[in-house]
């Protein structure tokens, strides 16, 4: 078995690494463009891989096609841009009162335009190149967006977020249980979910747990605890930014952007990266984010490659899994994972305050994939509108002179 990862100059690769260090690889590729970043990252890959007794084959390539060649799975974990880009996406909106937020709000919008375009192509060369009936995996932002626009076009693609196994993990914590005997029904988009059921050898304890720890849990995401209960479900922390969008607008324009931070944090990384006597993941790479990120990936990779039918949360095709929405809309939802793919759990109906907002979201994300590929201005203009943080005329105006690249876009 062969992995290819796109984007491995990336400081997330050593957490990558440490996952697929454990499934039965015959090669491994890291490919980059940015040939800095990837000597740095891959030679810490490499003695990674080495103090694991992997016995298989290394390569770090800026090349596509060693890299794509043969590949069963071609992972891509891409930031076109940089952090600069991201720093724009955040900040620019501010201007205009709306939420900049990288993947969610104007600012996943601006990401989403820049990223789709080059994901594609990435995707049309691992077409050629990569093994007959390889997996897309799909971990770069907008998840949902990006995965959308591989599926649009026909590719066998997947895509995952870790805020799913982060709750699992939590909430096993919490209740003092192995992981293993438990899962949890998160359901809606990417970046757009909830917990409506955690399932403990197979019983539902999802009102114990907002009983028992609701206080905790509310903390944690910042959002009133009186909302869980309302709810009867627990919130993504990125539902914060719909739920309180006035309350985060007010921190994201008093405080630093995170792009500031995750950049400094990415310097400092990379410094340690550099030191020849370090052969494991560093602490510091947890305050960049993706907790858990590897064990995501590795379990996708290995019941995709293995059969193995069990239950992880991916960001599929709707088909009748969530009424309410269109099939060709991509939810993310529990699945069973075998070779053929995931397959959605059966889902109950969401009520009415869940199902609106995804629904509003969902037409977002859908003119979205369609403007960052025709870049039509005015498709573009009415995803902004679709957007719930953004929603009036002006402002989707005003954020697309500001985002958008005016050469990019058709009147």
């Amino acid at each position: 078995m062969k992995v290819a990862v796109i984007g491995a100059g990336s400081t997330y690769t050593p957490e990558l690494v440490s996952g697929l260090s454990d499934l039965p690889l015959d090669e491994l590729a890291l490919h980059d463009i940015d040939a800095s970043r990837r000597d740095v990252v891959g030679g810490l890959a490499r003695r990674m891989l080495e103090r694991e007794g992997f016995e298989g084959r290394l390569e770090v390539t800026g090349e596509l096609e060693p890299a794509l060649a043969g590949a069963d799975f071609v992972l891509i974990q891409i930031r076109v841009g940089g952090q600069a880009a991201r720093l724009r996406d955040e900040t620019v909106p501010l201007r205009c009162g709306c939420i900049g937020q990288e993947t969610t709000g104007a600012g996943g919008f601006a990401k989403a335009m820049r990223t789709v375009p080059v994901v594609l192509e990435l995707a049309e060369h691992a077409r050629e190149l990569a093994a007959p009936g390889a997996w897309i995996v799909d971990f770069t932002n907008p998840v949902g967006i990006v995965t959308r626009a591989l599926l649009d076009a026909g590719h066998r693609a997947v895509g995952l977020c870790n805020v799913a196994i982060t709750f699992q993990r939590r909430l096993a914590q919490l209740l003092g249980v192995n992981v293993a005997r438990l899962w949890v029904d998160q359901v809606g988009l990417n970046h757009l979910t909830w917990i409506r059921a955690v399932w403990l050898d197979g019983r539902d304890v999802l009102a114990d747990v907002i009983d028992a720890h609701g206080d905790e849990l509310a903390a944690e995401i910042e959002l009133p605890r009186e909302l869980l209960d309302d709810l009867g479900a627990i919130p993504s922390y990125y539902l914060r930014y719909f739920y309180a969008e006035g309350e985060v607008l007010d921190e994201l324009r008093a405080g630093t952007p995170r792009a500031q931070t995750v950049a400094e944090i990415e310097r400092e990384l990379l410094a340690m990266y550099r030191d020849e006597s370090l052969a494991e993941k560093p602490d510091l790479l947890e305050q960049r984010g993706g907790a858990f990120y590897s064990e995501a990936a590795a379990q996708l990779v290995a019941s995709l490659a293995s059969d193995r039918g069990d239950v992880q949360v991916v960001d599929v095709r709707n088909g009748a899994t969530v009424a309410g929405l269109q099939p060709d809309d991509v939810v993310e939802v529990p699945a069973r994972v075998g070779s053929t793919g995931p397959v959605p759990v059966e889902q109950r109906p969401l009520a009415p305050e869940l199902l609106g907002l995804v629904q509003h979201v969902a037409a977002y994300e859908r003119l979205t994939a369609e403007a960052a590929v025709t870049r039509d201005r005015a498709t573009a203009r009415r995803a902004l509108l679709a957007n719930p943080l953004v929603r009036e005329y002006a402002n989707a105006e005003q954020l697309l002179d500001a985002l958008l690249d005016p050469v990019e876009a058709t009147s």
